[in-house]
C-alpha cells in the first residue's frame, strides 16, 4: 500500500481543540521485531516500517501553555512532564502513531487524554532538571492498579541538524502529524500540525528504564538512536471514527470515512 507522508503534514482545516508546547524533548528509538508488535495493536492498524524494520519510542518531555485553543491556560495545570512509549503505524495509507503508554504529572490531564482522547494515559511521579545543555529526567509510575513503569535518563544536547527529507529515518520516526486510539471495536484518529521538529544531536550519559518492559516486551537491544528538540508549538484536533469494526483479520482492507483537510 502506498503510505502518503506528506499531505498529512499540511494543517487540517478548522479550529483546533487544544494547543500547547512542547520542550526539552528527547527521541528515544530502537528497532524491533514486527511480530513482537503485532499483537499489542488493533488488527486493523498496519505497522509502518522504513527498510522492513519496525521501532518502538521512548519519548521524554515537558509540555508548557496547554490550553482549550479558545480559553487561555489554567495557572497550575498548564505546565507538566510527560513520557510516551510509541510505536508507529498506518491506516488507509494514512501514518501516525500509536501509543502503548502516556505517562504524566498531571491527573487531570491523564483523566482527560484518557475520556476524550482515549488515550492509555497513567499518572506518574516526575522530575527535569537542567543544567546547561544537560537534562536529568526522572519519572515513576504511580497510578493505580497499573503495571509500574519506571524511567531514569541524563543526556546533553549537541548540534542541530539538518531538516529531515521524507526518504529518511530521522523524517519516519519523528515527523508524525496524526495519532491512532481505539475504544472497544471502534477505531479513531486525531490530527495534529506543528512546523517541521528542528532536531538535535543528543548524548545519553545514563540511562535505566522499564516503560517497554512494561509492556511484556523485551529489553530493547542496544543504544538507541536518539534526537533532542528545544521547543515545538503544537495544535491538536478531536478524534474523529474511522470505523466500527476494528476486531477482523488483520488482512482485512482498511476503509477511513476522514478526508485529509488542507488549507
Amino acid at each position: 500500500m502506498y503510505i502518503d507522508r506528506l499531505s498529512i503534514r499540511r494543517r487540517p482545516r478548522g479550529l483546533p481543540i487544544i494547543r500547547q508546547w512542547w520542550g526539552k524533548l528527547l527521541f528515544m528509538h530502537w528497532p524491533v521485531p514486527q511480530e513482537l508488535l503485532r499483537p499489542l495493536l488493533p488488527p486493523a492498524l498496519s505497522i509502518d516500517t522504513f527498510d522492513g524494520r519496525a521501532w518502538v519510542g521512548v519519548v521524554p518531555f515537558t509540555m508548557w501553555g496547554v490550553r482549550q485553543s479558545f480559553l487561555p491556560p489554567v495557572p497550575g495545570v498548564s505546565a507538566f512532564h510527560e513520557l510516551n512509549v510509541r510505536t508507529y503505524v498506518h491506516f488507509d495509507g494514512v501514518p501516525g502513531v500509536w501509543f502503548f503508554s502516556l505517562d504524566a504529572a498531571n491527573p487531570l490531564a491523564v483523566w482527560g487524554a484518557r475520556k476524550f482522547f482515549l488515550l492509555p494515559y497513567y499518572n506518574a511521579r516526575m522530575s527535569l532538571r537542567q543544567q546547561g545543555r544537560t537534562i536529568t529526567y526522572s519519572s515513576q509510575r504511580t497510578h493505580r492498579d497499573a503495571t509500574p513503569a519506571e524511567f531514569d535518563a541524563t543526556w546533553t544536547a549537541g548540534e542541530p541538524l539538518e531538516s529531515s527529507r521524507p526518504d529518511t529515518l530521522d523524517f519516519f520516526l519523528t515527523e508524525r502529524y496524526c495519532l491512532y486510539a481505539a475504544r472497544r471495536e471502534e477505531l479513531f484518529r486525531a490530527r495534529i500540525f506543528h512546523e517541521p521538529w528542528p532536531l538535535r544531536r543528543a548524548e545519553l550519559t545514563s540511562h535505566h528504564s522499564t516503560m517497554v518492559e512494561a509492556l511484556g516486551l523485551p529489553t530493547p537491544a542496544g543504544d538507541p538512536l536518539l534526537h533532542y528538540a528545544d521547543t515545538l508549538k503544537v495544535d491538536i484536533w478531536p478524534l474523529v471514527r474511522l470505523r466500527r469494526r476494528i476486531r477482523t483479520s488483520v488482512f482485512e482492507p482498511a476503509g477511513a470515512q476522514e478526508i485529509l483537510g488542507a488549507n
